[in-house]
């Protein structure tokens, strides 16, 4: 049997409080082959800081503990932070929420994405031009040489998000994680660079890790889900199969979506009395 690309046992996150330590992810653990894996909840669910912790991106005060967190062979946990940051972007790349946030304001789109390049390979300046121009080119941005010499305010939301995919791409990696990667998009635009996303991760054999609070966005471009409240996967299951969930809290997410043919004149809203996660 294949060894999983990437293992996780055991994660958990826990930050101090007024009334002492408060752990916020409690025993996360799943494997990742070269698949699509989507982790889905509310806000506040752990799902970005699950994400956060494969890459060891938490730092002081967070406290971040695994009994295994192992990707191609290698221990993670084990590795110093200057091996960790040639992990980092080469072999596992994480795209943020919204590109506003994430991209450096005075540097211009070109320099950056050759910057994710240039931190992991060594090549002459013009063949990482070429490939940052045919990195645009991929992501369907017209005119890559223009956009090149853009800086990130002047770029449309949608555009932001191709360029930080195409700086998450650019080296190549194993392992693509989308944190939230169309929250800030509106409906049309969302399709376009989630439909990207996905025929980049499947032409190139990468495995891809959507985190994202809407389960009907889930089931459509992921393999497989994992639903988390309160820090904990409360269920997983096959995407093909997400109506056919059987804990309450998915149940309970999933009457929550209005529908196009709604008749409902009231939606169901979640019982935050009941413990959803026991």
């Amino acid at each position: 049997m294949t060894e999983p690309l990437l293992q996780l046992r055991n994660l958990r996150v826990t930050f101090p409080g007024p009334r002492g330590p408060v752990q916020v992810v409690h025993g996360v653990s799943f494997d990742l082959g070269r698949e699509r894996l989507g982790i889905v909840g509310e806000s506040g669910s752990g799902k970005s800081l699950t994400g956060r912790s494969l890459l060891r991106l938490l730092k002081h005060p967070a406290k971040v503990e695994t009994d295994r967190l192992i990707f191609d062979g290698i221990d993670l946990n084990a590795l110093s932070e200057k091996q960790m940051r040639n992990i980092r972007g080469a072999r596992i790349s994480m795209v943020m929420q919204d590109p506003k946030f994430s991209l450096n304001p005075v540097m211009t789109i070109g320099t950056q994405i050759a910057e994710a390049l240039r931190v992991h390979e060594n090549l002459p300046r013009t063949e990482v031009k070429t490939r940052v121009r045919a990195m645009l080119d991929q992501v369907r941005i017209d005119d890559p040489d223009r956009v090149m010499k853009l800086y990130p305010h002047e770029v449309s939301g949608g555009m932001g998000q191709r360029v930080m995919i195409a700086m998450m791409l650019i080296p190549q990696p194993d392992v693509l994680i989308a944190d939230e990667p169309t929250s800030a998009l509106d409906v049309s635009v969302q399709a376009q660079v989630l439909d990207l996303i996905d025929t980049m991760i499947v032409g190139n054999g990468m495995a891809l890790i959507l985190i994202s609070h809407d389960l009907e966005l889930v089931a459509r471009y992921c393999d497989r889900v994992l639903v988390m409240h309160r820090g904990r996967v409360v269920e997983e299951l096959e995407a093909g199969q997400l109506h056919a969930a059987t804990h309450p809290y998915t149940k309970g997410l999933l009457a929550a979506v209005p529908r196009m043919d709604e008749t409902r004149k009231v939606l169901p809203v979640m019982d935050r009395d009941m413990e959803y996660d026991q």
